[in-house]
């Protein structure tokens, strides 16, 4: 039997607005995954300061090795997460306005703000 009639569109179009929804949500529960990890991996990099400038080539190298399909894991990303870790330091910060932001958006962000003020005036 072909379904033609309003009732049955509805329901699909009811359907498919919650697939597309549920989408959008699993999409940004790993962005705000992500951004949670990359902020604690920052944190780790400045409490692992004494160690010097080549701390953060040694890390990269390393990281790529244990997991070599990841990306995001260059010296240069890493020093974004260190800068990251540096500008936003409240955590509530963290999970309100830096988790809804991509990471590339972020990193935007931390090439323009000097402070955390602008950061957040740029994200809003």
């Amino acid at each position: 039997m072909l379904m033609n009639n309003n009732s049955y569109f509805q329901a699909l179009e009811d359907i498919k607005t919650r697939i597309h929804n549920a989408q959008y949500k699993a999409v940004l529960g790993v962005n705000r995954e992500q951004i949670v990890l990359f902020w604690n991996i920052g944190k780790i990099i400045i409490d692992n300061v004494k160690y010097g400038s080549s701390f953060i080539d040694n890390l990269s190298r390393d990281i790529k090795l244990d997991f070599p399909k990841a990306k995001g894991y260059s010296a240069r990303n890493l020093r974004y997460m260190r800068k990251f870790a540096e500008l936003v330091t409240d955590e509530e910060i963290l999970q309100t306005v830096s988790a809804i932001l991509s990471w590339s958006h972020n990193t935007h962000l931390f090439d323009k703000a000097k402070t955390l003020e602008e950061y957040l005036w740029y994200a809003n």
